[in-house]
């Protein structure tokens, strides 16, 4: 299938182009340089155009999304989305069925979604739901952070963890590598609290041991998206201290730090927490080998779910509501409560605060990038609102004088801080850049031999309307989204990773598989065909 889209106002930053009026040509499945005169065409005067949006961490498959959707069946029951000709039946609310994320996402112009959290016992689960979830492509980010067997592995043996890490990507189908409060779960899991600092002793390793082991295993195997860390103390007053410790443990590697913004907090535990953004923002902005992406909480109903689960037992003791925790065997924990940020409360409009500031700070938009944390602080339908909080200053000046004012004077939001975002950040910080951080090279431009994905915009000065009612949306070469109505649904393509290694691992590994697992060693790994292909494997060696 041919396609040219004429005349439209193109925002392609991986290629250097910002606003300019030219077509962009598509065949098969790809942008290429020309098509022929008589290919079907889109008349684009008017319009905006990028490539299809990128999203590089949110919570959509796996055990917990799906724990949380039974959690709140009364969201689903006020959101139902019946059966078209076109569409799977489904209900959306914070944590919306497979199908429905899959529509939603497109509706919003988005063609590649990555998966932040999962643990490996959890694969066939999080890889039969991404295959249930049409419209886009997706990938999966594996937990290592608590892992028994690699605890006793950077105890005993470290030379073998780069090939364990690589085997555990191979076996899963997995695409990259995720770190949540290291040591710090595995603590909790045995009632003994959490970990304040990353040299507290778990299991005869400490954090640090665990960031610098996997953080290096990661680095040396050039896995082609760097380590991802949720640091350890989140949501703690005075955590910005413990992120630093975490980036200076692993300066010199690459790294890419989740949802920043509940990493940036200063104070002291227990104490009122105040924003430490800005120098955060300058320290990103001083270590090129960093990135990350904000965690902007918007205000509204979200659904918390993370692997910290002494986490989730902070935030269920705050709430009084809704609990859901779990012990993923020797691997990792869970934890799930449904929240509400309101914009009155300080702490909640320090936290929308705190994401703001960073954006605004932020020296290099292609390090620091857009999420909610969908669904944590809020879900990925609001981001056509924080857009225009980026590129409007009268809203966000209107929304910051309806925001709790002690927490707004805690931050720099008042202090002249007046960037607009362009058209041209806002296609990095959502598009560019994470495809960037993520080592897609076919995702996140429009150059030829790029993915034929691509986001047509009516060009409107409501920045919200706008990035919330695509006109066009093109999946691999086809409409799928045409003025603003789903009018195909197709399937994407798992992205995985090929990453090698010794084949002798697998002996290591085996026998503290027998001694902790109740899992069969040979049973672990996924091999059914049904879940695994078709996938597009990204070979390591070449980071981004």
């Amino acid at each position: 299938m041919t396609l040219r889209i004429a005349g439209g106002r193109v925002y392609d930053p991986a290629n250097g182009v910002a606003g300019e009026l030219r077509d962009v040509c598509l065949s098969d499945g790809k942008v290429v340089e020309e098509v022929p005169g008589h290919a079907p065409r889109i008349d684009a005067r008017g319009m905006v155009v990028m490539p299809g949006g990128v999203d590089i961490h949110a919570h959509i498959a796996g055990p917990k999304v799906n724990a949380a959707r039974r959690l709140t069946p009364e969201e689903h029951r006020g959101d139902v989305v019946e059966r078209s000709a076109i569409m799977r039946s489904g209900t959306g609310g914070t944590v919306p069925s497979t199908f429905v994320t899959g529509y939603r996402y497109a509706l919003l112009g988005y063609t590649t979604v990555v998966e932040a959290a999962t643990p490996p016992l959890a694969a066939r689960h999080a890889l039969a739901e991404l295959r249930d979830t049409p419209m886009i492509d997706a990938a999966f980010l594996l937990l290592m952070g608590n892992n028994q067997a690699l605890f006793d592995l950077i105890r005993s043996d470290p030379a073998r963890v780069r090939d364990a890490v690589a085997w555990w990507l191979e076996a899963t189908g997995g695409y990259g590598v995720k770190l949540v409060n290291p040591g710090g779960v595995e603590r909790w899991k045995r009632g003994d609290g959490n970990v304040s600092s990353l040299d507290d002793v778990v299991a005869g390793v400490t954090p640090r041991q665990v960031l610098e082991a996997i953080a290096g295993a990661v680095h040396e195997l050039k896995l082609p998206h760097p380590v991802h860390v949720h640091c350890n103390n989140l949501g703690v007053a005075g955590n910005w201290r413990t992120t630093l410790d975490t980036l200076d443990t692993m300066e010199g590697r690459r790294a890419h730090l989740a949802h920043l913004q509940f990493h940036a907090y200063g104070g002291k535990p227990g104490g009122r927490p105040r924003s430490r953004a800005p120098e955060l923002a300058e320290y990103l902005g001083a270590h090129p080998e960093f990135s990350a992406d904000v965690g902007q909480v918007m205000f509204g109903d979200a659904m918390t779910m993370t692997a910290d689960a002494p986490v989730s037992e902070r935030l269920r003791d705050i709430t009084g509501g809704k609990w859901v925790n779990a012990d993923t065997e020797v691997e990792t924990g869970c934890g799930i409560v449904p929240f509400t940020y309101r914009e009155k409360n300080y702490v909640h409009a320090l936290q929308w605060g705190i994401g703001l500031e960073l954006f605004l700070l932020s020296r290099d938009p292609w390090r620091l990038v857009l999420s909610t944390d969908h669904p944590n602080g809020g879900s990925f339908l609001s981001y056509p609102r924080l857009i225009r909080l980026l590129m409007d200053r009268d809203f966000r000046n209107e929304q910051l004088r309806r925001a709790n004012k002690k927490a707004i004077q805690r931050t720099v939001l008042l202090d002249d801080l007046d960037r607009e975002y362009t058209l041209e950040e806002i296609a990095i910080v959502t598009r560019a850049g994470p495809a960037r951080l993520l080592g897609l090279p076919d995702k996140g431009h429009l150059g030829a031999g790029a993915d034929a994905d691509v986001t047509l915009y009516d060009d409107r000065p409501d920045r919200e309307e706008m990035f919330a009612t695509p006109r066009y949306v093109i999946k691999g070469g086809r409409v799928v989204v045409r003025d603003g109505e789903l009018v195909e649904a197709l399937a994407g393509d798992l992205l995985r990773v090929a990453a090698p290694h010794d084949p002798d691992i697998e002996d290591v590994l085996r026998d503290r598989f027998e001694e902790r697992y109740t899992v069969q060693f040979d049973s672990y790994p996924v091999t059914e065909p049904w879940l695994l292909e078709p996938a597009r494997r990204v070979a390591a060696g070449s980071p981004a």
